[in-house]
């Protein structure tokens, strides 16, 4: 399968190509033509229903027949999954200003919105359903048959929030009464931290916390609304404490990473970027009001990544797609046929790709700039350089790559 939905994340990982590609300014690379294709792609090539705004989250690429979930059917998809793609869109169009693809990609996230308003009706409880038909209509089953016991408490709802409070922000559409009643439907129950991922179930999974902090301090601003600021800290970031690893599990290198879920405790890369991104969200909205957190946040998202950095395989940079140190999916699914290990496969939009947002967003916001003649240098908090550029004359040559020097690790680990 590929595509812009869930696991393909064409958008994302387009989105987050133009981001670092802009930021390291990579000329002859042409990193953001590369996501501009990709971007065109998913416009272009019949994913996307312009009329109503409705997104197709997948092709199979060996019948080329269109589908909307990972069992290569269309008799359900995830609502909130349709949502995160269509806020995407409406993060990409942020950074294509004067470029007519914006306004197209705005336009499609205003009518994806008015598109879940209309057609998803609330569960019994107030939330979203995990699942709808094509047609909007609750989708109870789970994947594999019988009933799905988290069709109504799936974190995958908060992403329908991130696109209203998202174009609430841009002055594109106002959602602020379904904004509010749906968040008080998430309060109001301590918090829906279902299962995100699409094929597993557990009522705590570190990602939905981690994107319950990210959404709902976004939801903060957008209504406003300082009670649901406190809950996103409360409740949602300092729930990631229940999933941190402080230790090397079974002489796989787990040490700062997030487990999943109980029920599932690989420890899937692509949730832990998410995890780093909310951390350094929190340090850089309590930068100046609690600076004390605010570098405790800080260091939380640096440990993450130096977490990942340590997972990478073979000479292209080959990014596991997760740290499997229980063995949960078993030896032959292992690099290297190791019994505890990491992953063989990935994705790779949602995990090599997904690691540049926190990075960018880190580089940009929250790390230190020392000032070298003819370098573009950044350190972290505690003066580890980070990443070296060498500029020549203004301008920053594309190759060799050793005039790029990137380091996550502390000097003197690997």
């Amino acid at each position: 399968l590929e595509g812009p939905g869930w696991a393909a994340n064409a958008v994302g990982g387009a989105y987050e190509l133009h981001l670092f590609g802009s930021l390291l300014r990579q000329g002859e690379w042409a990193w953001g033509e590369k996501a501009l294709g990709i971007l065109d792609h998913v416009l272009d090539d019949g994913f996307i229903d312009e009329a109503t705004g409705f997104i197709k989250g997948y092709r199979d690429t060996v019948k080329g027949d269109f589908c909307l979930n990972y069992k290569h059917n269309s008799d359900w998809f995830c609502p909130g999954s349709m949502a995160k793609v269509a806020y995407q869109l409406l993060l990409f169009a942020d950074e294509l200003e004067g470029d007519p693809r914006a306004a197209r990609m705005r336009s499609i996230a205003e009518k994806c919105a008015q598109w879940l308003h209309e057609k998803v009706r609330p569960c019994s409880n107030g939330w979203f359903p995990r699942r709808t038909a094509p047609s909007g209509e609750h989708y109870r089953k789970s994947p594999d048959g019988g009933d799905d016991a988290f069709f109504e408490t799936s974190a995958d709802g908060l992403f329908i929030l991130q696109l209203w409070a998202g174009l609430k922000k841009r002055g594109i559409a106002d959602y602020s009464q379904q904004l509010a009643e749906r968040t008080a439907a998430f309060t109001r129950s301590g918090g829906h931290f279902g299962s995100i991922n699409h094929d597993t179930y557990d009522p705590h999974e570190s990602v939905a916390y981690a994107a319950a902090f990210r959404v709902l301090l976004q939801v903060s601003y957008a209504l406003p609304s300082e009670a649901v600021r406190a809950f996103a800290y409360s409740k949602c970031l300092a729930g990631l404490e229940q999933f941190k690893m402080a230790e090397d599990r079974n002489g796989v290198a787990t040490k700062g990473l997030l487990y999943m879920e109980k029920s599932w405790p690989t420890a899937y890369l692509w949730e832990n970027a998410e995890a780093a991104l909310a951390y350094f969200e929190a340090a850089a909205d309590l930068r100046a009001s609690m600076p004390e957190a605010a570098r405790r946040h800080e260091r939380d998202g640096l440990t993450i990544l130096r977490a990942i950095a340590k997972h990478h395989h073979g000479p292209h940079g080959f990014l596991t797609e997760g740290v499997d140190w229980s063995n949960h999916v078993s030896q032959k699914h292992h690099v290297g046929g190791e019994y505890f290990g990491d992953i063989q496969y990935t994705e790779p939009f949602l995990n090599n790709q997904h690691i540049a947002e926190p990075t960018h967003f880190y580089l940009k916001n929250l790390a230190r700039k020392p000032g070298v003649p003819d370098v573009m240098a950044w350190e972290d908090l505690e003066g580890n350089r980070i990443l070296d550029i060498m500029i020549h004359g203004g301008r920053i040559d594309s190759p060799p790559r050793s005039k790029y020097r990137f380091q996550w690790s502390r000097p003197g680990e690997r």
